[in-house]
């Protein structure tokens, strides 16, 4: 991924740790099992997040362009 591209997604996700609720700016994602996850749209990347309220800690679980590989992540 370009460096650019990289502090685009940096940018976003520190924004999004500002937030007093991240989770009503980010899409929740169905399955995962007994974790919820998120998606952060940047650009054409989907940034694969979960968010611990308790704490304010967000944590990158996976960078990808395809959906499919999103999807298929959250199911292994």
């Amino acid at each position: 991924m370009p460096a650019s591209v990289g502090t685009r997604i940096l940018d976003e996700v520190e924004t999004l740790a500002q937030e007093p609720d991240p989770a009503r700016h980010v899409k929740k994602l169905k399955g995962g099992g007994r974790n919820t996850f998120y998606s952060l749209r940047v650009g054409r990347y989907r940034v694969i997040l979960n968010i611990y309220d308790d704490m304010l800690l967000i944590i990158v679980v996976e960078l990808t362009l395809s959906r499919a590989k999103a999807w298929r992540f959250l199911l292994r």
